[in-house]
């Protein structure tokens, strides 16, 4: 029903490793964030190089580049909300960084063939409804400038960031009307965020817009959730899935495990999670034309 796809570094920071591993699960295409050990927009023409050429000789396609564009500090914003984990992936840029760093991801996307560059929302301050403008004219800005090279800005639904949930996320699509502009549809992180991904999250966005979906699953006790094999947690993955087929959805489904296993071996953990998205995805029935 979906082509499925997952984050290479989740299931291992050697790309070769991984790439071979997703082929096996039957996976057809990746997202690139860290490789080398670096983030995905420190790398040079070089080692992108190399990266597709290791991806293209598993048959893979290089759908998405998970970058770190606007995963930083909003200067002059309310007091960042300390409650959550501000995962960086070796990405260690300021504010100031930003328009260098859209540069950069635009010249990937273009080296790689990737059709979508994922940003964010600037760090979750204690008063994230007072960034909105800026955030917005921010993303306005970025998909002005993806539309100049056929590409989408994908903005992702992050609980350490802003724009967190459902209904932060259609707020902004309302405020940003640029057809460059789409969502990176995480229902995981509209679940930690206090919201119920699907079906109320869910509900709220226009499907249309939704450029690509990202696959994880969690408990959540009190701030942190506890991250759990794919379809075991709290979102309800089978009615997500299901509603994205009868809604017309044709992007990737692709996984970020987060989870580390049992015995804390993320390779066999992205592995069992890999093949429980497979099962999913293969249990949803076509909707009848």
């Amino acid at each position: 029903m979906f082509p499925i796809a997952a984050i290479t570094d989740e299931f291992s920071q050697d790309i070769e490793v991984a790439v071979r591993s997703m082929a096996a699960i039957g996976m057809a295409g990746v997202e690139l964030r860290m490789v080398f050990g670096k983030n995905i927009i420190d790398l040079t023409d070089a080692e992108l190089d190399r990266a597709c050429e290791i991806v293209a000789r598993h048959g893979l396609e290089i759908v998405s580049i998970a970058s770190p564009l606007l995963k930083c500090v909003l200067p002059d914003a309310p007091e960042v909300d300390a409650r959550f984990q501000q995962d960086v992936f070796a990405a260690t840029h300021t504010y100031a960084d930003q328009p260098r760093l859209a540069d950069r991801a635009l010249e990937i996307v273009e080296r790689t063939g990737a059709r979508i560059v994922r940003v964010f929302s600037y760090w979750r301050t204690m008063r994230p409804e007072a960034c909105f403008d800026r955030i917005a004219r921010a993303l306005e800005c970025l998909a002005g400038q993806a539309a100049l090279h056929g590409r989408i800005i994908g903005i992702e639904n992050e609980h350490a960031c802003n724009i967190a949930t459902g209904a932060d996320t259609a707020a902004v699509l309302a405020a940003v009307a640029h057809p460059n502009l789409k969502v990176v549809w995480d229902p995981a992180n509209a679940y930690v965020s206090g919201e119920m991904p699907y079906p109320d999250g869910y509900g709220r966005l226009p499907v249309e817009r939704i450029a690509h979906v990202h696959a994880k699953d969690c408990l959540v006790g009190g701030d942190h959730p506890v991250w759990c094999a794919l379809g075991e947690g709290g979102v309800d993955w089978k009615g997500q899935i299901r509603a994205l087929a009868e809604d017309g959805y044709k992007g990737w489904i692709s996984l970020e495990t987060h989870w580390a296993g049992l015995g804390g071996d993320k390779l066999e953990a992205s592995a069992i999670c890999g093949r429980n998205l497979k099962a999913l995805v293969a249990k949803v029935e076509r909707p009848r034309e």
